[in-house]
C-alpha cells in the first residue's frame, strides 16, 4: 500500500505564527486544515509537500459574523459550522442547500471552507457559491493582507493566487436585502461530487431583475461563474423566458469534459437545466412566495 513521502510537521498557534512557520520551511510547505484533500492526494503521490503547518489551534479563523455590509466566514470554519449557521440561513439559503449536498457528515464535521477554496477542485460545491455571491478572499502573509475577489481567485484547476508563504484568513460576502438564493445539483450517488451543479442569488423589485449571480462547479465554468448569463438577466423580467434565456447562455458557454460521470453534451444539457431550475427558485424567494 501507498504511503505519503516523508514530511516535516509544525502546529501554529496564530496566523502570525502560521506565516512564519511556512516561510521557515520554504516555498514547498503548504498550510493543512481539515486535510481530506490534502491527505489523500500525499498518499496517492500526487501531492509531495516537504513540510505541512496545521492551522487547527487558530481561533482566529473560525467563526461566521456580520461586519457592516458583509458576512465573513473564517477560513477554518467547518462545514458543519456553516450547515448549523443562522446568519447565512437568514440571509444566503444557498449555502445550507449546498452543504446538505456536500459529503458526508464525516467529511463536514472536519473539513473547512477554506481549506475546500484552495484545493481549488473543478466540482467544489461551495467554490461556486462564492462565485456566485461575488464573495472576497483575505489573504496574509509577512507584508500584510490582501484581498482577492473570487471570481478571481482560482487560476485553474487546484491553482489559486495564494503565494509561498500566504494564508488565506477569511471570506466576505456581501449582504443584498432581498436576494433570493438557490443551489441545485445531479450527482451519482449522495455525497458525490457533482456531475453539474448551479448556485444562484437573483434580487427582484418591481418584477424586474435587478441583480444577480450565477455560479456553476463540474462543468468547466470559468472561475466557477457565467457573467454572461448574468448580463443577459439583470434589467430583464422575471419570467420563464428571461430564466431560460440566461440558462441556456450558461450551458453554451461552459466547456465540460467527458469523464466517467458522462458526456458533454449531457453535462451541458445539465447546466442549463440546474441554473434554470436554481433561477426559478431564487427568484420566488426574493419575492416573497
Amino acid at each position: 500500500m501507498q504511503t505519503p513521502a516523508p514530511v516535516d510537521y509544525a502546529k501554529a498557534t496564530s496566523v502570525a505564527h502560521a506565516i512564519e512557520l511556512l516561510e521557515q520551511f520554504g516555498e514547498d510547505a503548504r498550510p493543512v486544515a481539515g486535510g481530506h484533500s490534502l491527505l489523500p492526494m500525499m498518499k496517492l503521490r500526487l501531492a509531495a509537500p516537504e513540510a505541512l503547518v496545521d492551522l487547527n489551534d487558530i481561533p482566529e479563523l473560525t467563526g461566521i459574523r456580520i461586519e457592516g455590509d458583509e458576512i465573513v466566514v473564517g477560513a477554518m470554519t467547518r462545514h458543519r459550522d456553516i450547515l448549523a449557521s443562522a446568519i447565512l440561513a437568514e440571509h444566503y439559503p444557498i449555502f445550507r442547500e449546498a452543504e446538505h449536498l456536500i459529503a458526508d457528515p464525516v467529511v463536514r464535521n472536519r473539513g473547512t471552507i477554506g481549506g475546500s477554496a484552495c484545493q481549488a477542485d473543478p466540482a467544489a460545491d461551495l467554490s461556486a457559491v462564492g462565485s456566485a455571491l461575488r464573495g472576497t478572499a483575505v489573504v496574509q502573509g509577512s507584508g500584510g493582507r490582501r484581498t482577492v475577489p473570487l471570481r478571481e481567485f482560482h487560476e485553474g484547476p487546484y491553482d489559486t493566487v495564494i503565494q509561498p508563504g500566504e494564508v488565506l484568513v477569511e471570506l466576505r460576502y456581501p449582504i443584498r436585502p432581498g436576494a433570493g438564493s438557490a443551489y441545485e445539483k445531479v450527482e451519482r450517488r449522495a455525497g458525490d461530487w457533482g456531475v453539474a451543479t448551479a448556485g444562484v442569488f437573483v434580487v427582484v423589485r418591481d418584477g424586474v431583475v435587478t441583480d444577480c449571480g450565477i455560479g456553476n462547479a463540474a462543468v468547466g465554468a470559468e472561475h466557477y461563474c457565467s457573467p454572461a448569463a448574468e448580463a443577459a438577466l439583470i434589467g430583464q423580467p422575471a419570467t420563464e423566458e428571461s430564466f431560460a434565456a440566461a440558462a441556456k447562455v450558461v450551458g453554451e458557454t461552459c466547456e465540460p469534459y467527458a469523464d466517467q460521470r458522462g458526456p458533454v453534451d449531457y453535462k451541458r444539457h445539465l447546466a442549463t437545466e440546474l441554473t434554470l431550475r436554481a433561477l426559478r427558485r431564487a427568484a420566488r424567494a426574493s419575492q416573497g412566495a
